[in-house]
């Protein structure tokens, strides 16, 4: 009898981690985007992961306007940071843009493999376009 108790005991427990653990999936806004051509014609390719209690998005590869992939000085910078869910697929956060050298007040809206985004700066808003999950 004491070995079923403990036996139960135990099962209990694990289904109780399992549980909790569920709420540290992943967010559906992580994994890798192809950004749309900016003003120059240069896109990136930007991998979206948890950083602490947001969501930041580093600018992984860079390609030219010719699609042939370049060393660009932004390479490795956070281009999305201090984003945060705010459910039915809407994010908002901060969004930099390396062809302007700013960081927008930014709205993101994701539908299925599609991330649309946009961003705001001393009122003054840009469309930054449709991003495809890669």
């Amino acid at each position: 009898m004491f070995r079923e108790d403990t036996m139960k005991k135990l099962a209990l427990s694990l289904a109780a981690f399992v549980l909790s653990t569920g709420a540290a999936m992943a967010d559906p806004l992580e994994g890798d985007w192809v950004t749309t051509r900016d003003d120059n014609g240069n896109f990136g390719l930007i991998r979206v992961a948890t950083c602490g209690q947001y969501l930041c998005g580093t600018l992984m590869r860079s390609f030219d306007s010719s699609g042939s992939e370049w060393a660009s000085p932004n390479n490795g910078r956070q281009i999305i940071f201090e984003t945060s869910n705010d459910g039915g697929g809407n994010y908002s956060g901060q969004v930099y843009s390396p062809d302007r050298d700013r960081t927008y007040n930014s709205r993101l809206v994701l539908t299925g493999d599609t991330l649309s985004v946009s961003g705001c700066v001393l009122g003054i808003c840009r469309n930054g376009g449709t991003w495809q999950r890669q």
